[in-house]
């Protein structure tokens, strides 16, 4: 009878200290429940600040230069787009180096740096001119002094042999200025950088070129397109 008399109290004592479990789990931000927390997000504003300040991408800039590109000395250095060859990069060790032009099919010996950057050139660009003559005896003073090029035309008489010839002298007149050109006949007509001048000139197979020279080279020279 005793035992049944307690029972009630020992119960209500039970839930008492349940209650008081809670009351200071939820008093310290506890939780009576094993459940694992949520992640909070972060804000905007901070997710934004930290991008800003997180690098993202990378840029490689070019270092100051340390040097040129250049030839031995005394070299005479001609280019079409820039007269002094292009800066070393130093931080990425790579070197920008403009196209060299290499010997074409025009004899060399005897000509000036201007008539052979004349003859490398029209070479390069028009690969199907095999011929171009360059120091030869003449009764005037501009082949034996290296001053003047005979570029001759495949079929000059044709179509195709005419357009090519028109080609050759629009290009040579073009870049007048870098290659020092003086003049150019072809079909009879004598051309100056300022047009032409007059017909009745002949060279009806091969484009005569003549440039103001530039000196004999000294065998250092670089020549770029």
């Amino acid at each position: 009878m005793v035992s049944s008399r307690r029972r009630p109290s020992l119960l209500r004592a039970t839930v008492i200290a349940s209650f008081a479990t809670v009351a200071a789990l939820s008093a310290t931000g506890g939780s009576a429940c094993p459940i694992a927390a949520k992640e909070v997000p972060k804000p905007i504003v901070a997710a934004a600040a930290e991008v800003a300040a997180t690098p993202c991408c990378v840029e490689i800039v070019q270092a100051t230069p340390a040097g040129y590109v250049s030839a031995p000395p005394g070299a005479q250095l001609f280019s079409a787009a820039a007269p002094a060859p292009a800066p070393m990069a130093v931080a990425s060790r790579w070197r920008v180096i403009p196209n060299k032009l290499t010997v074409g099919v025009a004899p060399e010996r005897g000509l000036q740096v201007k008539t052979i950057l004349l003859a490398r050139s029209v070479s390069a660009l028009f690969p199907e001119i095999q011929d171009i003559g360059g120091v030869r005896p003449d009764g005037l003073r501009w082949h034996p002094n290296g001053l003047a090029l005979d570029v001759m035309i495949p079929n000059p008489s044709s179509a195709e042999g005419i357009a090519l010839g028109n080609e050759v002298v629009a290009y040579a007149l073009n870049n007048a200025r870098r290659f020092g050109l003086q003049d150019a006949i072809w079909r009879g007509v004598y051309y100056t950088p300022n047009g032409p001048q007059n017909s009745g000139a002949g060279h009806f197979d091969h484009v005569h070129l003549t440039t103001h020279g530039g000196g004999f080279p000294t065998g250092s020279e670089i020549y770029y397109r």
